[in-house]
């Protein structure tokens, strides 16, 4: 079939929704912040090598096998997070399309769609390199950060299903987006130091992997530090939005933000104080992207992108 015709018979397809869009979008950060954690699992319960190489589990066979290496539990856990990846690359592809579907195109929202099923190839990609090293601290780092900007994108994602091509009016205090801009990078030196906490730590994903060579407590207190200052900028931004003007949705958000923070904070300090436990160390990576998801929608919260009278159109067809 010739592109032109496959376009065009593309193009005759009823648009989305709004609700479906949004339920897709939505989709996307959760299992973008799933697989976050179902790596962790792999992690704590030394699965990471359990298929001993990419794409397949084990040479030979792209399914777990009998090996007298490799337990089958491990196997079948590190096989498992895997199969996910091929559903977070499904939901992402779905929300590619309806954006592309939705008309008139528009830019912002379709580039931030498109950055979905690209993210994922490259978290493939990144995931297969990580086993090809053997479970490397800093590979593994790396794959952890890119699901956090994966998260962050999708968080976007999703309040851009609502949003148009016009210039982001700003909304709150003056000088609140700046703060949150200063927060974010603090936010990226603690998801960092947490990592390295993680690569000089007892969960490696395999008994036989190199650690960070570090010492974790003096990693642990970097880490808290970070968590001191970014909890220091929410309480500066807290008085800013008491002091200008701030909407309903800005306070909501920036108290659910609080909230989660703290708790997180709690979560990291009782992980450590109780010799970090394998269930604390997942329920603290949810932590992790529970802070990214609510730190996003915050900064969601101090602009707006209106949809122009251009971007206004008549429905080709009956949405579905």
């Amino acid at each position: 079939m010739p592109l032109e015709t496959l376009k065009s018979r593309i193009d005759r397809l009823p648009s989305p929704s709004v609700r479906a869009q949004r339920a897709v979008a939505v989709a996307v950060v959760v299992t973008q912040a799933l697989i976050a954690v179902t790596g962790s699992v792999v992690r704590v319960t030394g699965s990471g090598l359990g298929c001993s190489t990419w794409p397949q589990c084990q040479p030979g066979s792209l399914v777990p096998v009998d090996h007298p290496e490799f337990a089958a539990l491990n196997q079948w856990i590190e096989f498992g997070n895997r199969l996910l990846t091929g559903i977070v690359g499904l939901i992402a592809i779905a929300a590619f399309a309806l954006a592309y579907l939705t008309r008139p195109h528009r830019r912002h929202y379709l580039r931030l769609a498109l950055a979905m099923p690209l993210g994922v190839v490259v978290q493939a990609i990144v995931g297969g390199l990580t086993v090809r090293f053997d479970l490397l601290w800093w590979t593994v780092a790396v794959h952890f950060l890119a699901s956090t900007v994966m998260v962050w994108l999708a968080v976007l994602l999703v309040h851009a299903v609502d949003e148009g091509d016009e210039p982001p009016v700003p909304l709150g205090p003056r000088a609140l987006p700046g703060l949150l801009l200063a927060s974010i990078a603090v936010l990226g030196g603690l998801l960092v130091a947490g990592t390295m906490v993680t690569g000089a730590g007892p969960h490696a994903g395999d008994p036989d992997t190199p650690r960070l060579g570090l010492p974790v407590e003096t990693l642990a207190h970097v880490h808290a530090w970070f968590m001191f200052g970014y909890l220091a900028m929410l309480v500066a931004a807290g008085f800013l939005l008491r002091t200008g003007p701030a909407t309903r949705s800005l306070w909501r958000r920036y108290l659910i933000l609080v909230a989660v923070v703290l708790a997180q904070g709690g979560l990291g300090f009782v992980q450590f104080w109780t010799g970090v436990p394998e269930l604390l160390v997942s329920l603290h990576v949810l932590g992790a992207m529970g802070v990214i998801v609510a730190t996003t929608s915050l900064w969601c919260a101090t602009r707006e992108r209106p949809i122009g009278t251009t971007e206004i159109d008549v429905p080709r067809a009956v949405a579905v």
